[in-house]
């Protein structure tokens, strides 16, 4: 685990050890869960398997999570949210190991080739994935950017959901099928769930800092003992779903229950008051029992 800025070793690690921090690789599989479930299901309901559109949804929705990041990690800096103070772990421009401007290129750069990438994906799945496409760039450059970003409001949840759940295994499941079928919605609203809890780990951990900031937070909106029951709704309510697509034929969705005692400990854990420092690696396990609850419902759905 990085360590927090408070306790950042004087040595300045190797570029290639700055810009690893930088792209936040624990955050990555929230990025690939969808793409995976999204190709799994249309593969299940009879849609041919396209490898080219598949790989090419893939890195880019792992380049557009690691272009978020590092703008994130100029723009807090930039808004001065990470301080000595900070909780969470570390970030490079807030260490001094990279200057905003270059995390900021280098954000850019990311962005670039997934618009790239998008460019061949649109050319796939017409105009339902240019709307998706310039809906998550937009979204990417908004959410620690523009006057009043997405990070700063109770809304990022929300965007969670949105973004890494529904549109994410729409799109996934467009490009294979040529259309998006009502397992597909709900896979997605599943999987967003989890994503969404990680962002209020994560919100929950920075609330005192983010309420100096000015930063209103759904975690810094609710009293602490709600955003700790509203984590273990997000986390628990995907199973709600599993009933639903066994009744559409999916059976298999039911290995996905393997992944519920996880998900049962990590509520458990957070709702009886875990705190500080602590969070850091809940978060990550968090962001675990996310792509496995992903990656059980994916197999379960070739079953």
């Amino acid at each position: 685990m990085t360590a927090p800025l408070s306790t950042v070793p004087s040595a300045v690690p190797s570029a290639w050890r700055i810009w690893s921090i930088a792209a936040r690789p624990r955050t990555l599989p929230l990025a690939a869960a969808p793409v995976l479930a999204g190709t799994a299901l249309a593969w299940a309901e009879q849609a041919p398997l396209l490898w080219g559109p598949a790989l090419a949804a893939l890195l880019a929705a792992l380049l557009i999570q690691i272009g978020t990041n590092l703008h994130n990690d100029a723009a807090d800096f930039e808004l001065g949210n990470d301080g000595v103070d900070r909780v969470g772990p570390l970030r490079v421009t807030a260490a001094g190991w990279a200057s905003a401007r270059h995390v900021r290129t280098a954000a850019r750069i990311t962005f670039a080739l997934a618009l790239l990438l998008g460019c061949y994906l649109v050319v796939v799945g017409g105009a339902f994935i240019l709307a998706i496409g310039c809906a998550s760039l937009l979204a990417a450059q908004a959410y620690s950017g523009g006057p009043r970003p997405i990070s700063h409001t109770p809304l990022g949840e929300l965007f969670v959901w949105v973004f890494f759940g529904l549109l994410a295994v729409a799109g996934s499941y467009w490009l294979q099928a040529g259309s998006v079928s009502p397992g597909a919605w709900l896979t997605g609203a599943a999987l967003g769930l989890p994503a969404a809890a990680v962002l209020l780990v994560n919100n929950l951990r920075d609330r005192e800092t983010d309420r100096r900031a000015g930063r209103r937070t759904l975690a810094t909106l609710l009293n602490d003992p709600w955003a700790r029951r509203v984590y273990a709704v997000l986390m628990l309510l995907p199973y709600a779903g599993l009933p639903l697509l066994a009744h559409w034929g999916r059976n298999g969705v039911w290995l996905t229950m393997l992944t519920l005692p996880f998900s049962l400990t990590l509520a458990r854990r957070l709702l009886c008051g875990l705190a500080g420092p602590a969070l850091n690696l809940h978060l990550a396990q968090t962001a675990q029992a996310a792509l496995a609850f992903a990656l059980m419902l994916a197999l379960g759905m070739l079953y």
